[in-house]
């Protein structure tokens, strides 16, 4: 192939098409030209195995895009593989982000956590970053060199600073207790913003000079540890392109919202699609969400999420019925707007259920389509055969941004809802405590972690539960805590695990459509 000759030898991404301009295969190089140049020598061929040999025999096409450092490439994969979704890739085709370091410069004591979910909240933002585990160690050591608050509350007071450890090993300037100003606490943050920023050209050179130190009076395990900590600390701060901006995108909201409706024959221009599926892994808990796209973008604001109430073992079927008759009997009595296009994750079965319930409340002129999660098939009311769109088309990659969002906000409240699970059950082994009294104490006080910082007396006022009770439920949580590590399924800190809205799923306010 001759594009592969003139390839120059700098890191980049590479991306093989088919005969239709498709692109099936998204890599990255540190050197393009032998990188590439590997995929058609005659000796590759014979020795690859059965999937590399169908992707050599589909490439027509090459396309190449170099950038300043590996790192770069990477992030480059990740964008262009989440976009196209090409057949031959595995990696980075799920919903899952690079990390970023987020600080909100507006909280009274600002601290650096990590999310995978950039936000217009008025935060700054720094990544992302390809390589997570340098990241850690980084944000690690710019806590302790700028010895800034890990701590999880908002406004730390007196009550958490004797709950924790860090400034005695001197790693926080304990803002809670008024060791420092805040003037002076947002100073050290602005220093290690700037940090992260790249300005860490003297932290790099006394690291350099302690390890050069350590080599020469031997003690080469302090001076491979320093060489890992500079090697940590040149992938996380070295300047990173940012390519939402600067690299074309074949994402276009208006003309994809544009050809899907002409691809399906709709005679008005669509504007909000609202989109539903049922994550229904287990019994324990079934669950469903609705996400909304508006002009081609997620709408955020918009997004509901429920547990099913009224299904019986795991039937998708029932539950996408029940979920689309509670989403638009709420918005005909609370006249909210109607979507121009409804979409249900699955075929004629979940198809036909949300069908039958639009027609029952009088929405059955509403357009509502179903998408095969397989082959990508659309199916449509009164047709037998599904619609086939080409899948380098903006129509069926925004069907399918919209179908991968919904089911990552179902299975991010799956998850929620497991995991509040496995922190209740910690009661099961509470002597005294039953179901119903359970019951009762999670929904007075809102999670475990609220009813073990409870006193004698806020427990008993609790309607169902005596003075006993009570002392067995602090007996029993200051037992759990002797324990330690090995006390069980909420040794963590009750909801902790839950508490973090950037890792899985979106928070939103609490609505009426939400369960």
């Amino acid at each position: 192939m001759p594009k592969v000759r003139d390839l120059p030898h700098k890191p980049g991404v590479y991306l093989f098409k088919d005969r239709f301009n498709r692109v099936i295969y998204v890599g990255k190089a540190r050197d393009l030209n032998k990188r590439v140049s590997q995929y058609f020598h005659p000796a590759r061929r014979l020795r690859a195995d059965l999937k590399t040999q169908a992707l050599l025999e589909n490439i027509w096409d090459l396309e190449a895009h170099t950038v300043r450092s590996e790192p770069e490439s990477l992030l480059l994969e990740g964008k262009l593989i989440k976009e196209y979704r090409p057949r031959y890739n595995v990696s980075f085709r799920d919903d899952k982000r690079f990390l970023l370091v987020k600080v909100n410069l507006n909280d009274p004591f600002p601290r650096f956590v990590l999310t995978r979910v950039k936000k217009d909240d008025g935060c700054r933002y720094f990544g992302p970053f390809a390589h997570a585990g340098s990241l850690r160690k980084t944000l690690s050591l710019v806590r302790r060199k700028f010895h800034i608050r890990t701590c999880r509350p908002e406004i730390p007071g007196e009550t958490d600073y004797r709950h924790c450890l860090q400034h005695i090993i001197k790693n926080c300037s304990a803002p809670c207790v008024n060791k420092i100003t805040r003037a002076g606490y947002l100073a050290k943050v602005r220093e290690a913003c700037d940090f992260l920023d790249g300005a860490s050209g003297e932290m790099l050179a006394e690291f350099r000079a302690e390890m050069e130190k350590a080599a020469q009076r031997l003690d080469f395990e302090r001076a491979a540890e320093l060489r890992n900590l500079l090697d940590d600390l040149k992938r996380t701060t070295r300047p990173t392109k940012r390519f939402a901006r600067q690299f074309v995108t074949t994402v276009r909201p208006v003309e994809d919202m544009s050809e899907l409706q002409e691809a399906l024959g709709l005679p008005d221009p669509l504007h909000v699609i609202e989109c539903f599926d049922i994550s229904n892994i287990s019994i324990t808990h079934k669950v469903a969400s609705m996400v909304c796209f508006r002009d081609g973008r997620a709408d955020r604001t918009n997004y509901r999420r429920y547990r099913i109430k009224t299904v019986e073992g795991q039937d998708d079927f029932a539950s996408m019925a029940e979920v689309v008759r509670r989403r638009y009997s709420r918005v005909l009595n609370e006249g909210i707007r109607r979507p121009d296009l409804i979409v249900v994750d699955g075929g004629k079965g979940q198809l036909g259920s949300a069908r039958r319930e639009l027609e029952a409340l009088g929405l059955g002129a509403l357009p509502v389509i179903g998408l095969a999660k397989e082959r990508e098939e659309i199916f449509r009311p009164g047709q037998s055969v599904p619609l086939v769109i080409d899948h380098s088309s903006g129509a069926i990659r925004l069907l399918q941004r919209i179908r991968d969002e919904a089911h990552r906000f179902a299975n991010g409240y799956h998850q929620i809802l497991m995991k509040q699970r496995v922190s209740e059950s910690i009661l099961d082994e509470c002597p005294g405590v039953s179901e119903n009294r359970k019951k009762i104490l999670l929904r007075h006080f809102g999670s475990i972690d609220k009813l073990r910082q409870a006193g004698l007396e806020e427990i008993c006022a609790v309607e169902g539960i005596g003075p006993k009770l009570a002392e067995n439920l602090i007996d029993f949580f200051a037992k759990l805590k002797n324990r330690g590590p090995q006390a069980g399924p909420d040794s963590s800190g009750g909801d902790a695990a839950v508490s973090n809205p950037d890792q899985t799923i979106y928070h939103l306010k609490p609505s009426p459509d939400s369960d």
